[in-house]
């Protein structure tokens, strides 16, 4: 075994094995030439990918700044929205205050009606009963003035001068005495 280790120590390393090289040259040609003639379709398809990645870039570039301008429209309507909320919502509240005040405004006309209807019809009654007491106490005041004179006074004429003239001293008597009061 010895002469064997002695033989491959012989052997140079660096030395080319032809055979070797020759077949290893032509795989490489091969392959280069393979490489070559495909080369022009790599870089095709590579420039066609770089484009289609560029291309989706840019075409979610342009989706976003759409997404963006239809969110800004949006917001932009939202805001409208909102503003034209509050006007509506001040309008609803003139309005309020509109129909408030004119129903305060109707509410005291017909008071002012219904006072005025009262004052009215208190003047009427007040009027009615003056004129009831008066033929009351015109009676009363000629059946007196007959008991005391001791005549009737069938004369209506004459009774209704003496009822005047009685009516018109207690009235003076009353005015009187009112003055003393205060």
């Amino acid at each position: 075994m010895p002469a064997v280790y002695l033989a491959a120590e012989q052997e140079n390393v660096l030395r080319i094995h032809w055979d070797e090289f020759t077949f290893g040259l032509i795989a490489f040609l091969i392959i280069l030439g393979v490489v070559y003639k495909m080369w022009p379709r790599l870089t095709k398809a590579l420039d066609e990918r770089a484009d289609q990645i560029e291309g989706g870039i840019a075409r979610a570039q342009k989706a976003e700044a759409e997404a963006e301008e239809t969110r800004q429209q949006y917001r932009e309507k939202l805001e409208e929205a909102h503003r034209e909320y509050a006007q509506e919502l001040e309008k609803a509240k003139e309005q309020k205050a509109a129909i408030i005040a004119e129903a305060r405004e109707e509410a005291q006309v017909e008071a002012r009606r219904i006072v005025e209807a009262a004052h009215a019809q208190i003047e009427a009654d007040r009027q009615q009963t003056l004129v009831q007491l008066r033929n009351e106490i015109g009676a009363l005041s000629t059946e007196l003035a007959s008991r005391i004179v001791g005549e009737t006074l069938s004369d209506s004429a004459a009774q209704n001068r003496v009822i005047d003239r009685f009516l018109d001293e207690l009235e003076q008597s009353g005015n009187t005495q009112q003055a003393e009061v205060r």
